[in-house]
Formats: C-alpha cells, structure tokens, sequence
C-alpha cells in the first residue's frame, strides 16, 4: 500500500513530488507517457522565475525530476489506465500492474490540440505553438498566424500584436464561436488581419524553423502561400483525466472540477494539480504552485486520517 502517488511529471507533478518527498511521504511518481509534460517540446523557456537566462523545457524539466529524486521521490515508467476507489483504497490500474494507495495527486495534465497536417510536427516548438503567452516573445516584429475561432485564439491573437509586426487569424468556418466583444477588440487592431474560412494545409519551413503556410479556402478549394514565422494554434486543449471519469468530477470539457482555494476533488485523498484542473491559464508556474497546494493537502489529509 502506497502512501501518496503522483500520476504525471509535468511540473505540477514533480513540484507534488519535491514537496511530498520532504516531507518524508515516500511518494511514487508515474512518469506516463510523455515524461515532463508539455514543457519539454519549449525550446526556449524565458518566463520561468528564477532562471534570467533562457533554458530549454527539458532542461528545466530535467532539473524538477533530479530535485524530486534528491528528497527520495520514486519514478516509476508507467500511466494510470483506470482509477476507482472502495472504500479507503484507491486502486490504479497500470501498464505495470495494479497500483493501491491511499492518496492520489493528479498532474496528468492536458494536450494542446493539433493541427491534423503531417508537415505539424517537426515544426512544433520550432515556430508552431499551442501557447501564445509562452512564446509569443520571441517573435518580436514578425508576422505570425492564429489559428481558430474561439474566446481564446482572438485573446492569442491581442495578446501577440504586443509582439508581431502582423496578425493574421486563419479560421476555417465563415463565422466565430467568440463572445463578440472578443471580437470586436481583434476588428478595431490595425495589427490583426483576417483569413476567413481558410485551413492551413502545410506548414513551410526549414532547419531554422517555420517560414510560411499554404491555405486552402473552405468552400472554394483555392489554395494560397503566405509567408509567417510563427503559428499558433488557439483551437482548445484537452485534459488527459478519461482514466479518471470514475473517480472524480469533470466539467463538461473533461477537467478535473477542484474545490475552490485547494486541490480536493469530489473523492477524498483525490487531489488535482496544474493542467488537468486550469483550461484558463495553462502555466508551468502556476502549474508548480498547485502542485505545492496538492502536496499541502495530501500531507493535511494523511494527518487527520492518522
């Protein structure tokens, strides 16, 4: 029987692991299928406090993991597949096996939606990106795409005109899901233009990174070269919480629903950090601070139950 194990290793996770390996719980860490979370693909992190030089996701990454195994944390390769819980003992069916245990931290955290392009991928990190606030920095006086239609790609697309030289906002329906007065804002900046319905069908680039997209309008099939240093898609997140349906509450987009000004869930000894319970900021400081708060609470818990 496990004390305390932590699902994920993002920095929620191992910030969860720093925390309650000090305080001599003994933790187990499932490091899941992409070990560090969604930080490793930045190739650039230079908003995280404490580090006035640029250092890469992984390397800060890397950095959380040596510090969580320095106070005994124990990392295990494996992912939750099914969580359920009969009466105090939570029960984690694993790659590895069945896992019981009588507090769980959930750092799962959540996956930015793709482009579904095979010319994505090598570019993610290398000037297509899921995060506007993280990176929209490092494309000072350049023209640069959001993709979607939503709340937040017209919020992306204000926030990068700090930034950009140009904003274009590539939608592929001939109308938008936000509120209008999101919209508005983006009609009234001379910085955002506007391609509506288009598709990006391939990303352009080279070893130095992106360099322009080719679009194809939605209703006609005519297709177009535009050149851009960046592109960033604003068309949602999704929680990876499905193994976790039957163990806590959700809201109606699959994130963790956590009981305000703590981490505590709706099942007790369930506790959930960082991006599985923010669909709003989705930040690896925040991320880290909730990954304090769940340790704070699974310490409290395990000492009332005792």
């Amino acid at each position: 029987m496990e004390k305390v194990v932590i699902a994920g290793t993002g920095p929620a996770g191992l910030t969860a692991a720093i925390y309650t390996a000090r305080a001599n719980l003994n933790p187990l860490v499932l490091e899941g299928p992409a070990p560090g979370g969604q930080l490793i693909v930045s190739h650039e992190v230079e908003n995280y406090p404490g580090f006035p030089e640029t250092i890469s996701g992984a390397e800060l990454m890397q950095r959380f993991r040596e510090q969580a195994e320095r106070f005994g944390a124990r990392m295990q390769l494996s992912a939750v597949q099914k969580a359920t819980k009969s009466g105090s003992v939570i029960s984690l069916e694993t790659d590895h096996g069945v896992i019981e245990t009588e507090t769980l931290i959930v750092a799962t955290g959540a996956e930015a939606r793709r482009l579904p392009i095979p010319s994505e991928p090598p570019f993610y990190g290398k000037g297509v990106s899921g995060c506007a606030t993280c990176d929209g920095a490092f494309f000072r006086g350049q023209d640069v795409l959001v993709v979607g239609g939503g709340n937040t790609a017209m919020e992306d697309a204000m926030f990068l005109t700090k930034f950009a030289n140009k904003v274009t906002i590539v939608h592929r329906r001939d109308y938008l899901r936000a509120a209008p007065i999101e919209v508005e804002k983006c009609r009234n900046s001379d910085k955002i233009d506007w391609l509506i319905p288009w598709t990006v069908e391939e990303v352009l680039g080279d070893v130095s990174g992106v360099t322009g997209a080719i679009l194809k309008h939605s209703d006609t099939g005519e297709t177009k070269q535009v050149a851009c240093h960046g592109i960033f898609v604003a068309i949602g997140h999704d929680p990876k919480t499905e193994p976790f349906a039957d163990l806590v509450e959700r809201d109606e987009d699959g994130f963790i629903i956590a009981e305000a000004g703590t981490t505590r869930t709706s099942t007790p000894g369930v506790f959930a950090c960082g991006d599985v319970r923010d669909p709003q900021y989705k930040q690896a400081v925040l991320a880290a601070g909730h990954g304090c708060m769940a340790a704070i609470d699974t310490e409290k818990y395990l000492g009332q139950r005792e």
